[in-house]
C-alpha cells in the first residue's frame, strides 16, 4: 500500500490556519482572563436548627420553679428574722382514738 505523504502542518491551508489559531488565541485569553467559580461563602446558617426552643423553654420553666422556692425561702426567713428566731415549742398534737 502507498502511504499519503504527511504535511509539515496540519493544515491543508493558511486560511485553516488563521482560523485555527485565531480560535486558539482566543481560548488562551479566556483562560488567563477567567476568574474563579469556587463558591467560598460558609453555607446558610438556619436558626430553627441551632436553637433547641424545647431546651430552652423546659431550662425557662426550671428557673420559674427555683425563683419561685427562692421566693417562698426569703419568706420564711424574713418571718424568723420578725419573730427573732423564736420558735414555738408547744406540740398541740391529739391522738384520735380509733
Amino acid at each position: 500500500m502507498h502511504r499519503v505523504p504527511r504535511l509539515t502542518t496540519p493544515w491543508a491551508n493558511r486560511d485553516l490556519q488563521r482560523a485555527w489559531e485565531k480560535t486558539y488565541q482566543d481560548h488562551r485569553k479566556k483562560v488567563q482572563n477567567a476568574q474563579p467559580l469556587v463558591d467560598t461563602h460558609p453555607p446558610q446558617i438556619y436558626s430553627h436548627l441551632c436553637l433547641k426552643f424545647k431546651k430552652l423553654k423546659m431550662e425557662e420553666e426550671r428557673l420559674s420553679i427555683i425563683d419561685r422556692n427562692n421566693y417562698l425561702l426569703l419568706q420564711r426567713v424574713a418571718s424568723a428574722m420578725k419573730t427573732r428566731g423564736q420558735t414555738d415549742g408547744r406540740n398541740n398534737f391529739t391522738q384520735r382514738r380509733s
